[in-house]
């Protein structure tokens, strides 16, 4: 486990906020810890320890994190309002309407009555996440809260360790995940299968510490490996090798029925470097070393999740044993490891009000609006969990939009995905051009057209197999089950993803929604332009030349420039026979013959193989030689050219 039960003193408190966030406000977040240390004085947990010592473990989780100053003073008192005589106005009183704010969200219902405890902790819930959709440092602390709590269970009884892992492992962990969080994720999920089930837990962490010596010294082989071809190849990257967390082992173990004599699926490779194009340049030297197993290419960086996760991940063979390997830029990684968390970093740990979020919440709110009408808590939880607990799949529309949805979602769920309309006139459904069943079981990477009639409606037996709660709803509201005022609130309203918007021109590594334009020099598509992080996350977009650029801190500096025309890019589609290696050996053509590849497609069709590589357009009399330079391998069937 990465925790260690070390308390930390009041010294060592505020000079971790300095080492994290060297622009935190320290004198609030020191009369917040005082504060909060006068309010608990006296209290002790079930474990015994001083109260006290829970919010600040908390905080300092977020700390790590490096939290804002709103965060580490509202997370000091999250559980001050619920366990002392201090109220939320006294809180507002001394430390703002933020810090105020966030306190109350958090805190427990108590001026109300429930017929159940199970009814009052789904209301809590529910209270917490719409609080959430507002200002996500309220889940965040939630979270923070959440893993202190896991990580100091062990004095509780037994019946109720269980209880808190169960709703650990189908709540909390979840979220986390949806937010990218990833250690704080796996480290709930560990801890849950340890109480959950402390036999499998004590097993495998037995093994894993059997295998330990031989792990490393493997790793250590092909961390040399792969570096030693980088930079034969003039590519400088970090490369490091992960241990993966017990519970996504167990989860694999369980899925695909074997006992732990894999070592192999302890290991796992990522490798960082400073740009998009070099991710596609170690990725074909990756598969020129070791052999491919193209069924598990995946380009997240193309089409990033939900979450706003971006990496690729491929599958190689190691000696006859699967190996997982990631890359990524630098940038990549930092979202990565600190998910919707790492919007305190765009911000340069400025201090001011996180009231913009950016596209890894949209999720949530899409959630709570379509559960909004659920005629209890109880329920609201219930379907909560079904979309929370749902692994994530990307299919594409025949446009090639990405759309996410969760394993097991079929061809009904992708329609309600993009219009209600969609959904409730869908009268049959293409996958990669056949025609499917409706209850069809999608699969990453699947191209979906749903064909409609106008007077085609939902049948009753869709929801014997839909799996997303807003196909659901949906379905229930088309034949009069349920009443969703929501539907038509925005009627006639244009979708976001239709607008027209200068920003989408701009290449930028993070989220559009994380760019604005410049009132004061506004500038257009070709411009010369440079964009300044701003205080609340984003970044501003101004002319080079604009009066004011002398004005702002050249520290906050992006390097900004215009996207290529798309008319600048070309597809090149080869179909190939099966074979691991053709993918390494055409992006190391594709090289040689010094083509831009922008990015890597890979799809199953039928008996073969479609490889797609988007490639900056290099002249027809160049494609033309590239595709015949292709033919020459006696793997690739069929090339053609858009």
């Amino acid at each position: 486990m990465a925790f260690q039960n070390k308390t930390i003193t009041y010294e060592e408190f505020l000079e971790l906020v300095r080492k994290n966030n060297p622009n935190a406000n320290i004198d609030l977040i020191a009369k917040a810890y005082k504060f909060s240390e006068r309010a608990h004085k006296g209290q002790r947990r079930s474990s015994g320890e001083e109260f006290f010592e829970h919010p600040v473990e908390t905080a300092r989780i977020l700390i790590n994190m490096r939290a804002d100053t709103v965060s580490i003073c509202a997370a000091l008192m999250h559980d001050i309002v619920e366990d002392t005589n201090v109220s939320t106005d006294k809180v507002r009183e001394e430390f703002g309407e933020e810090v105020a704010t966030i306190v109350e969200a958090v805190t427990k219902i108590k001026d109300r009555q429930f017929p159940s405890k199970e009814e009052w902790k789904a209301e809590n819930l529910r209270k917490l996440l719409f609080a959430t959709t507002k200002d996500v440092r309220v889940v965040l602390i939630k979270l923070a809260d959440r893993l202190h709590n896991m990580r100091t269970i062990a004095t509780f009884r037994p019946e109720k360790r269980k209880r808190i892992a169960q709703e650990t492992l189908e709540i909390y962990a979840p979220i986390a995940h949806k937010l990218g969080l990833w250690r704080i994720k796996g480290e709930l999920e560990d801890l849950s299968l340890r109480y959950l089930d402390y036999d499998t837990y004590k097993i495998l962490r037995e093994q894993i510490q059997g295998t330990r010596a031989q792990r490393e010294a493997i790793t250590a082989e092909i961390v040399s490996n792969i570096q030693s071809a980088l930079k034969e190849k003039g590519i400088e990257a970090e490369v490091l090798g992960r241990a993966k967390y017990f519970y996504s082992i167990y989860k694999k173990m369980i899925k695909k029925q074997r006992e732990f004599d894999q070592i192999y699926d302890l290991i796992a490779i990522r490798i960082i470097v400073d740009s998009i194009p070099e991710c596609y340049k170690v990725l074909s030297v990756i598969h020129s070393v070791y052999e491919p197993q193209l069924d598990r290419f995946k380009d997240y960086i193309q089409h990033p999740k939900a979450n706003g996760y971006q990496s690729i991940h491929t599958a190689v063979l190691y000696e006859g044993k699967m190996l997982e390997v990631q890359i990524r830029t630098r940038e990549m990684h930092y979202i990565a490891e600190y998910g919707i968390a790492a919007h305190w970093a765009y911000k340069d740990i400025e201090e001011d009000s996180v009231s913009n979020f950016d596209r890894r919440i949209i999720w949530l709110r899409q959630i709570l609006d379509w559960l909004h009408k659920s005629k209890d808590a109880k329920s609201f939880v219930e379907n909560l969990k079904i979309d929370l607990f749902e692994n994530e799949i990307i299919v594409m529309t025949p446009k090639g939009d990405p759309i996410s949805l969760p394993e097991r979602a079929t061809p009904i769920d992708f329609a309600y995905a993009i219009h209600s309309r969609l959904g409730d006139q869908c009268s049959k459904a293409k996958v990669n051009g056949s025609i499917v069943t409706l209850d069809y079981q999608l699969h990453s990477g699947d191209i979906v057209e749903i064909i409609t009639q106008n007077n085609a409606k939902p049948s009753r037996n869709w929801l014997n197999f839909v799996v997303t709660a807003k196909a659901r709803n949906k379905i229930r509201h088309a034949l009069g089950m349920i009443a969703d005022t929501q539907q038509r609130k925005h009627k006639g309203a244009k979708d976001e993803e239709e607008k027209t918007n200068i920003l989408e021109h701009i290449d930028f590594v993070g989220k559009p929604s994380l760019l604005k334009i410049s009132k004061c020099c506004e500038p257009k598509v070709g411009d010369p332009i440079v964009g300044f992080y701003t205080k609340d996350g984003k970044v501003t977009v101004h002319k080079k030349d604009c009066i004011n650029v002398h004005t702002l801190d050249p520290d906050k500096k992006v390097d900004l420039r215009w996207k290529s025309k798309e008319e600048d890019f070309r597809k090149i589609k080869v179909f190939v026979s099966e074979t691991p290696r053709i993918l390494a050996e055409l992006l190391k053509l594709l090289s040689s013959e010094k083509m831009v590849v922008s990015s890597v497609n890979t799809r199953m069709r039928k008996k073969r193989v479609l490889l797609s590589f988007k490639v900056k357009d290099a002249g027809q009399e160049k494609l033309d030689k590239v595709a015949e330079l292709m033919k020459a391998f006696p793997e690739v069937e069929e090339i053609r050219i858009d």
